[in-house]
């Protein structure tokens, strides 16, 4: 996993081998995915391009271990464009880089408790999916509706802030404070940051089986924003509302994770925007080497219909470093009827090119 667990936040400097071992050092890993897709909607206004495109996608994951307490995580995003499905209805080719995480933490571990403060870039708290969202972990080729880099509802991108988790027995808690929301996530150097509010909370029931909450509030426009209309109140004035609720069952050979969450965006010229989205994930392991994923999931809102998708996909692994994934998927976009083929490969590699330890 290479993003901190929700449920298991202890494990934060497990990333690397040689934190287990070293009072300090560094260490670089990377997932890096050779992709083929084929769609239709490829072939379409605005993009008009041709139906089958390849693609890559490095994910970079620096880590420094300062002492046994401080550490630098990092965690850089390249990928060709298009890569993701919401790129297939927007216009333009080239070379994409984000970085997802970049921030400092301290990290204290006691008998049945935990704590790790982190300040710096790093993914949104809400939800769950964003723990999986390496190509390693996700098991199929796409990722929930609710999830993308802009306009989503949940932004993959990074966030500048600081946030506190805490575990104690069988609870987990986390609290954040962004400089924008995660529905229009702003860099630092661009206008109209607000800041925005995240919390959320988790209990284990048994091994392999965890509930969690969460949710986030705070000002989500900007006056540039596509749905920021002539009249409108300042953007500090219209905050955004969520909450969420998340599933994970683990037994045998199955995984299963699922999420539901709501939206109201407030604006004072026309009535609020409401939206909700959810998706059941399954994955279900064969043989060492092989396994088969299903999603199905939906985001719809108040003054669109929403859209839908169904996913399967099935999985090899040739070896420890490299799993071979073959995807299909139909989706429904919002306010379209049509259906919308999407067959995908993908070719997944982790690398762990350097490990330096100082004592």
């Amino acid at each position: 996993m290479k993003f901190t667990s929700r449920a298991g936040l202890t494990l934060a400097f497990a990333a690397s081998a040689f934190a287990q071992e070293a009072s300090s050092g560094f260490d670089l890993a990377a997932t890096v995915t050779a992709e083929a897709v084929s769609s239709g909607q490829l072939t379409e206004s605005p993009r008009d391009g041709s139906p089958v495109v390849a693609g890559f996608r490095s994910m970079l994951y620096p880590t420094w271990k300062i002492d046994d307490h401080w550490t630098v995580y990092g965690a850089i995003d390249i990928n060709s464009r298009p890569y993701f499905a919401e790129d297939f209805s927007s216009q333009g080719y080239g070379l994409v880089s984000r970085v997802i995480q970049l921030n400092l933490a301290y990290s204290k571990v006691w008998k049945g408790g935990s704590l790790v403060v982190r300040a710096g870039q790093m993914p949104s708290a809400f939800g769950s999916f964003l723990l999986r969202y390496d190509d390693a972990e996700n098991p199929l080729i796409n990722v929930p509706m609710q999830y993308g880099y802009y306009y989503a509802g949940v932004t993959t991108s990074g966030l500048a802030g600081a946030q506190i988790d805490v575990t104690k027995g069988k609870w987990d808690g986390r609290l954040q404070l962004t400089n924008s929301s995660p529905d229009n996530p702003r860099s630092i150097f661009q206008d109209a940051q607000y800041p925005n509010w995240t919390a959320g909370a988790g209990y284990t029931i048994r091994q392999g089986l965890r509930v969690g909450v969460s949710g986030y509030r705070g000002p989500y426009l900007d006056r540039q924003w596509p749905f920021f209309f002539r009249g409108e109140s300042s953007p500090r004035e219209l905050p955004a509302t969520t909450a969420g609720a998340d599933l994970e069952w683990a037994r045998g050979h199955w995984n299963v994770y699922s999420e539901w969450q709501w939206w109201e965006m407030t604006y004072h010229a026309i009535p609020a925007f409401r939206r909700q989205g959810g998706y059941v994930e399954a994955r279900r392991v064969l043989h060492p080497r092989w396994y088969v994923a299903a999603r199905t999931g939906y985001l719809h809102g108040s003054y669109e219909s929403g859209g839908e998708t169904y996913e399967l996909a099935v999985g090899f692994r040739p070896n420890a470093h490299q799993l071979i994934k073959v995807g299909y998927a139909l989706a429904r976009e919002r306010d379209d009827d049509r259906l919308y083929n999407i067959l995908g490969v993908q070719l997944v590699t982790t690398l762990h090119p350097l490990s330096l330890a100082w004592r």
